[in-house]
């Protein structure tokens, strides 16, 4: 099969599981502004349906993680999948595995470091034996910021520090949000998961509060250390880091920790709510740093562009050795960053320049 010319059409056909969620949808119109045939899966088929005619017909293939021939009914003939349905704690491992029957790449959009940890230990062998390429955590957090981290970095793959600075206007966090986050905390308690000395580990005492200077317009702001994200996971996988920092604005974590916050809201056509983000990422290296900042709307509706543009790269060079890979390791950094403008605006400054001690 040409990966190429698998859909009836014509066009590449990517199946899209948790298509009618928030994220998927992005996704959808992400594949359909780029020319490309979605495919909607996922469990509900009414809300299947009513999205596959509000872009005028698509087809249409339940499924559900608890059936596996559901699932490969549902990548028959398809080129890649994109699971955008959370918590992946539940629907990551069902979904690699009928990609691995499939033969067909897979990429995710999770946020949650111990559901994206699990691929990596549970799926590497069996994807580099099958030469199939999967790359979870390829989104707002995970993998935006190793491709960050890997860009600026350049022609090195050792660091002694990688701090990776967060600022959000706000974060109304979507119902997956919310569950991944549920399934999270069930797993590790109270204890927060930090990547130090070259390992995770796990720490029960309170963060320390923070300050972060950020690049204009956003300027210093209070921040919370140690908030850990997908990334934590993934750069260690193909960088030779000693410590990763994370942070995370305060209101970002207050609008997320509130018990009756209210989903994000669309103001424009293309459904994204008025979020901006800018993410800073500095790396450390024998007393030299060199930095990278991306700015951008809308954390979810980012999430689109990356997934969508890793289904193509990877299309686009189906000899590329298979195994779970992050996104740093799979694709030019630079060069992926770059194409995902006008959506994210990212600046790299890899040449080393003294650290400075400001953060």
């Amino acid at each position: 099969m040409d990966l190429l010319d698998s859909s009836a059409d014509g066009r590449t056909a990517v199946v899209v599981f948790g298509a009618y969620g928030h994220t998927g949808r992005f996704v959808v119109a992400e594949l359909l502004a780029r020319g490309l045939t979605p495919v909607l899966s996922g469990r509900d088929a009414g809300r299947l349906e009513e999205l596959a005619q509000a872009h005028g017909g698509l087809d249409v293939r339940p499924a559900s993680v608890d059936d596996p021939d559901s699932l490969d009914s549902a990548l028959a003939g398809a080129a890649a999948v994109i699971n955008a349905a959370g918590p992946f704690a539940t629907t990551a491992a069902p979904v690699v595995e009928a990609a691995l029957r499939a033969g067909i790449p897979y990429v995710d959009v999770a946020a949650e470091l111990e559901a994206v940890a699990d691929t990596f230990a549970q799926h590497a062998d069996r994807a580099r034996v099958a030469g199939t390429p999967v790359v979870p955590a390829m989104a707002f957090y995970g993998g935006l910021g190793d491709l960050l981290a890997t860009a600026a970095m350049g022609d090195r793959r050792t660091a002694d520090e990688v701090h990776i600075a967060y600022a959000l206007s706000s974060w109304h966090p979507t119902t997956g949000t919310k569950e991944s986050g549920r399934v999270s905390r069930q797993r590790r308690g109270e204890r927060r998961l930090v990547f130090a000395g070259g390992r995770m580990e796990a720490r029960t005492a309170p963060a320390r509060p923070a300050r972060w200077a950020f690049p204009d317009p956003v300027g210093e702001r209070a921040v919370v250390g140690e908030f850990t994200m997908a990334d934590s996971v993934t750069i260690p996988r193909h960088l030779s880091v000693r410590d990763i920092h994370t942070y995370m604005s305060t209101e970002a974590v207050a609008d997320l920790s509130a018990p009756d916050a209210p989903p994000p809201a669309p103001v424009d056509e293309r459904g994204r709510s008025a979020q901006t983000f800018l993410v800073e990422v500095v790396v450390r290296a024998e007393g030299r740093e060199r930095r990278a900042v991306a700015r951008g709307q809308d954390i979810y509706a980012v999430s689109a562009p990356l997934a969508v543009e890793a289904v193509q790269r990877l299309l686009r060079a189906p000899g590329r050795p298979g195994g779970v890979l992050s996104a740093g390791e799979a694709f030019d950094a630079a060069d992926f960053l770059r194409a995902l403008a006008p959506h994210i605006l990212v600046e790299l400054h890899p040449e080393a320049g003294p650290a400075d001690g400001r953060h």
